[in-house]
């Protein structure tokens, strides 16, 4: 087992059984004590766990994946303002990536006004609904569908990302932290995603304010990696200030209206 799926699968251990000693961990994936104490460290500087004398205990919602279905309900009001504000960075004739998830989604209705544009996407519901919008040329990265997000990642999107380069990508995340980044809990999508954003002359992150200092198990990109990020306005002025000090533009939707 390489390393990365083996701290992946401690993570979820701990998330699934809530606590679990050294020697539990020891004896479940054959590894030393040393080894053990050593990825209990590095998950919990990735704030995935807390350590705890002889083990770890799991941090409520960390790492944890919630499907499509039960994210799309959540804060509609402010996806779709989220959304209007990313459209207006988009220009005639402008060639996107727009990543799978229930904000980005929301991007799709707004590409009706462009009568020119290219879009790349990983997201099988974002497909059907741009298949019908004329003026707009439709490519699908391929890829191995994750039924949990309705994505497509993998090897087979990774490869078809590697032949092409666009001016603009509009990622989803379900976690952006200054320090540690942008997180999401399955390694194969944070790959693909991390693939998206090097074919990209310009990157915007569109996430509701419930994902700031959030982190997820796999990370996929740095404040270094972004333009911009489109959140709400009811984000902290503490965070408000972090990215300014990382250089990411902030633009922010007024979700009281």
């Amino acid at each position: 087992m390489f390393e990365a799926e083996r701290l992946q699968k401690i993570a979820e251990y701990v998330q699934n059984k809530s606590r679990a000693s050294v020697q539990e961990l020891c004896a479940l994936f054959q590894v030393s004590e040393s080894t053990v104490r050593r990825d209990l460290t590095e998950l919990e500087n990735c704030k995935l766990l807390k350590r705890t004398h002889g083990g770890a205990v799991y941090l409520k919602s960390v790492g944890f994946e919630p499907t499509y279905f039960e994210k799309e309900d959540q804060y509609r009001n402010e996806k779709a303002l989220i959304a209007k504000k990313a459209a207006e960075l988009i220009c005639e004739g402008d060639s996107l990536i727009i990543d799978a998830g229930t904000t980005t989604l929301y991007l799709a209705s707004e590409l009706s006004r462009f009568k020119e544009l290219t879009v790349v996407t990983n997201s099988i519901l974002l497909l059907q609904q741009l298949s019908s919008v004329p003026g707009i040329t439709l490519m699908s990265t391929g890829g191995t569908l994750r039924t949990n997000t309705m994505a497509l990642a993998g090897p087979a999107a990774e490869e078809s990302l590697d032949r092409i380069h666009v001016d603009k990508a509009f990622m989803a995340t379900n976690g952006f932290d200054c320090d540690v980044g942008l997180t999401t809990p399955n390694l194969t999508e944070a790959s693909t995603k991390q693939k998206m954003i090097s074919v990209a002359d310009q990157v915007f992150v569109l996430a509701d304010h419930t994902k700031m200092d959030r982190v997820s198990f796999a990370r996929f990109g740095s404040a270094a990696d972004i333009n911009g990020c489109i959140t709400g306005n009811k984000i902290s002025d503490e965070q408000r200030a972090r990215f300014e000090k990382d250089n990411v533009k902030l633009y922010l939707v007024d979700i009281d209206g």
